[in-house]
């Protein structure tokens, strides 16, 4: 299950994790891939969705959760990690266009109760992407 804000690079991520190449689509549904569920941003951005959220990991097998590090503000609900029984993973994507934000962002990730390793995603670096999905995918 990946979820994160609108525009901070979530279905882009989900279609390298699938292996999907075609043209990115925006959409207020779930979307279930090969290998993950998308979790539309609505349902982050307003916290009455949070019980969608919970009860859709049930199907997961882990929890992706993203943090845009070109402006990293605060989206998530403190200890919302807490909220699933499934192993929940951080990534900070976008950290090329404000690499001042990394330290905020991995506060941002403790407080919401996400444990290390955390993985960091910038265009044009397949390194943190590469790494991510091998980590998801074992």
């Amino acid at each position: 299950m990946v979820i994160g804000p609108s525009r901070c690079g979530k279905t882009t991520i989900v279609n390298y994790l699938n292996g999907y190449n075609g043209p990115l689509r925006r959409t207020a549904d779930v979307i279930y891939g090969e290998n993950t569920m998308d979790i539309p941003s609505s349902y982050i951005e307003n916290s009455w969705m949070y019980k969608h959220i919970i009860a859709l990991a049930q199907d997961a097998s882990k929890i992706l959760i993203l943090l845009d590090g070109s402006n990293c503000t605060q989206v998530y609900s403190e200890g919302f990690a807490k909220l699933f029984s499934k192993p929940v993973i951080g990534a900070i994507t976008k950290l090329d266009l404000n690499s001042k934000n990394k330290e905020k962002c991995i506060k941002q990730l403790k407080r919401i109760g996400v444990n290390e390793p955390y993985f960091l995603i910038e265009k044009n670096d397949e390194v943190g992407i590469k790494m991510l999905k091998e980590y998801l995918l074992k």
